[in-house]
């Protein structure tokens, strides 16, 4: 029987201040080590070590997160060697079964794999809806992969920043190609996309329905459009999906990259067209670094994410002001009644923040 510790498929349960493991459980096993022990076992690639700092960056409490960001600091000069990929698609397209079939390619080539998943969480527990993770059964088991769903009980921007961060400690570990995947089509896409170096759009056979669903930024934010289950009975829908992308593709306008964005077909399931699709990864990688996009790109991401964090470290300091708090309710009821504006009322709570405690 594999040793518990020893899994790699860690599974956050979410709660309203994103505390993901039992406090108790925390205190006595998180926080008991030094700083040095978790920059000292995340070098070495030992997971345990990964995962309990990730649940420091995650926690809601000051002096976990304070500690967490001190490791991260300190894991820096070790980050930065990794391929970032971004995986999207409408639900049920079969992410899952396709990052299982991926991921074991990649492992095949002696790369270390980390899987980052941006998860949406019950509006009423809080907690994460996505249990299908645990089909991942070959990648969980496996030495050299990682898994880390991590439920956003709601907040968007907090977990994607999260993950930016559980992405750099993962490279720090040793994970050398990095897995970020998203739920359905919408904003958390734009989000994943800034943290990335290739962008893979899964969608499903029948083009007609799906290319109406699409957003139009979306497709234009893809590298390579895969269509997915293209098996016997669906090939033919997948051909022809295909050539309706194709043709949307064609209106876009040139890429900065110089890369021109493709779609294939695959099936995850029976594991075709896999192999195609990482060459095709690999290309991209291959011409981005070349002409000097690639290290662009990274530069640009690093500078966005600095101002992201500025943003939430601001809102998370705004809402916990004492003055704030206690007046909040009040001007909120008021807006809703019509006796003050929306404007007028953020007007007098950023003056109450600006006050002295």
């Amino acid at each position: 029987m594999t040793n518990s510790r020893s899994k790699s498929l860690s599974i956050n349960k979410g709660s309203d201040v994103n505390d993901s493991i039992n406090p108790n459980y925390q205190s006595k096993r998180i926080a008991s080590k030094s700083l040095k022990e978790y920059v000292d076992g995340i070098l070495k690639g030992d997971r345990t070590t990964l995962s309990q700092a990730i649940t420091l960056i995650e926690s809601s409490k000051d002096e976990y997160r304070e500690l967490g960001q001190q490791v991260l600091e300190e894991c820096m000069p070790e980050t930065g060697n990794s391929v970032r990929i971004g995986i999207t698609g409408v639900p049920g397209v079969g992410k899952s079964t396709f990052i299982e079939a991926m991921g074991q390619h990649i492992l095949q080539q002696n790369r270390k794999l980390a899987v980052l998943a941006i998860d949406p969480s019950s509006s009423r527990s809080k907690g994460s809806i996505l249990g299908d993770k645990t089909r991942m059964q070959n990648l969980s088991n496996h030495d050299n992969a990682f898994i880390r769903p991590s439920p956003t009980s709601g907040t968007l921007g907090g977990v994607a920043q999260r993950t930016r961060e559980t992405l750099l400690l993962c490279e720090a570990a040793g994970f050398n190609t990095i897995f970020i995947e998203t739920v359905g089509v919408g904003q958390s896409e734009t989000t994943v996309h800034s943290m990335v170096d290739f962008f893979l759009l899964l969608m499903l056979p029948g083009a007609g329905d799906e290319l109406q669903g699409i957003k139009r930024g979306v497709m234009e934010m893809a590298d390579l459009i895969a269509i997915n289950k293209a098996e016997d009975e669906t090939n033919q829908m997948a051909q022809r999906a295909k050539k309706e992308y194709e043709n949307a593709l064609a209106l876009f306008p040139p890429t900065e990259s110089g890369w021109k964005p493709k779609v294939t077909t695959c099936s995850a399931l029976k594991n075709v067209g896999i192999t195609e699709i990482w060459d095709e990864i690999q290309s991209y990688l291959w011409l981005t670094r070349d002409n000097g996009y690639f290290d662009l790109r990274r530069k640009e991401q690093a500078a966005f994410w600095m101002h992201e964090t500025i943003h939430q470290q601001l809102k998370r300091k705004f809402y916990s002001h004492p003055k704030v708090s206690a007046k909040l309710q009040e001007l909120e009821d008021d807006v809703k009644s019509g006796k003050i504006s929306s404007f007028k009322a953020a007007g007098e709570l950023m003056k109450l923040f600006r006050q002295r405690d």
